[in-house]
């Protein structure tokens, strides 16, 4: 079905064309006809984190900031959805256009700016959603565009004070690069401060539900070797329950050639493939093998995934690439992975792969 309506969704401006892809399997789920849009896969049992994930093929944050499609979502395939960026408070982003698809490059820049209806709304959105597709639903926070990083940490404190009876895990993002000065809070100091302060909350809001929410921490692509050692050494110290590698990136080497590769923005889809797996890749030689990863950025087909995993991913994410596959490439990266698991042997792939 995706086939036939992506040249219609192409057809107008991005990120209208997201809103209308939304509302449009909100009302195809309500009307419970979800299976004509996806077929679910065949379960892949992946046991990490504490949890349980139906299979290991997630939604990446981004795609519904204010978890106001959650079932829709789920009834895709995917083994776990991510929903976010929230912030505290209401926010309305960057000026519009905002959104820029590169079809020639199978890539899109946004520079949205954690657009969304802040926490509350969120946590109001999360609490109707059935979520009786046995995902996983994961909560990714961040703070507002007004609050200075010195003061960057009352507004994660707040996010995650709000939803952490809700998450089955939730997601720090401090790697956008479309809120000034946010990945500042990536450099080690800030790093350690910041992370430290958010796993003593966990601890205290783990003992006050009775329950521990694990606590992900997702980075940018576009670290120094420098940078990556010391995020390594920082989040193992704190003993931080997995790392999502990677966000955008603010790099255009990939589609210099693109007239629409001068806009600002974050960079996602085919172009950060190889980027994001090398940052995946060190990550995995510099944490514990206690942390787990997962691995973002550029998986436009099964292969893909294939590779991810094989760079040291334990689960992994989508979303550029649903923008120019389809639901479809939920099941494709799924059969790749379960492919690759049942392999005679680690390390060899399937002939097709």
């Amino acid at each position: 079905m995706y086939s036939v309506l992506r040249p219609l969704l192409f057809s107008l401006e991005a990120e209208r064309a997201h809103g209308m892809t939304l509302r449009s399997l909100e009302a195809v789920h309500r009307a419970g006809l979800g299976g004509l849009v996806a077929t679910r896969p065949a379960p892949l049992l992946t046991k990490l984190l504490g949890l349980e994930f139906p299979n290991p093929v997630g939604l990446a944050a981004g795609l519904d900031k204010n978890g106001a499609h959650i079932d829709a979502l789920m009834g895709l395939g995917f083994g776990f959805v991510e929903v976010g960026t929230v912030t505290p408070r209401p926010q309305a982003g960057n000026p519009q256009p905002r959104m820029f698809r590169l079809p020639k490059h199978q890539a899109v820049i946004n520079r949205l700016g954690f657009n969304n209806d802040g926490v509350d709304v969120l946590v109001r959105n999360v609490e109707r959603a059935q979520r009786k597709g046995h995902a996983l639903l994961g909560i990714n926070i961040g703070k507002n565009k007004d609050t200075p990083n010195d003061f960057a940490e009352g507004d994660y404190l707040h996010c995650l004070e709000r939803v952490y009876p809700l998450a089955d895990y939730v997601t720090v993002n401090m790697s956008s690069p479309n809120t000034a000065g946010l990945r500042e809070l990536q450099e080690e100091q800030a790093l350690r401060r910041l992370v430290s302060t958010l796993r003593e909350a966990q601890e205290r809001l783990g003992a006050q539900h009775g329950k521990r929410v694990p606590m992900l921490v997702k980075i940018a692509p576009d670290l120094s070797d420098d940078d990556i050692e010391a995020a390594g050494r920082v989040l193992g110290d704190l003993q931080v329950d997995g790392v999502i590698a990677t966000n955008t990136t603010v790099s255009r080497l990939a589609v210099q050639d693109d007239p629409k590769a001068r806009e600002t923005g974050g960079l996602s889809g085919a172009p950060l493939m190889d980027k994001s797996t090398a940052v995946l890749r060190m990550l995995r030689t510099r944490l514990p093998e206690s942390i787990p990863l997962i691995g973002v950025g550029g998986i436009m087909s099964g292969p893909d995934a294939v590779k991810k995993t094989a760079a040291g991913a334990n689960l992994v994410q989508l979303y550029t690439g649903l923008v120019y596959r389809g639901p479809v490439l939920v099941g494709e990266c799924v059969d790749a992975m379960r492919r690759r698991k049942e392999a005679p042997s680690r390390g060899t792939l399937p002939p097709d792969e």
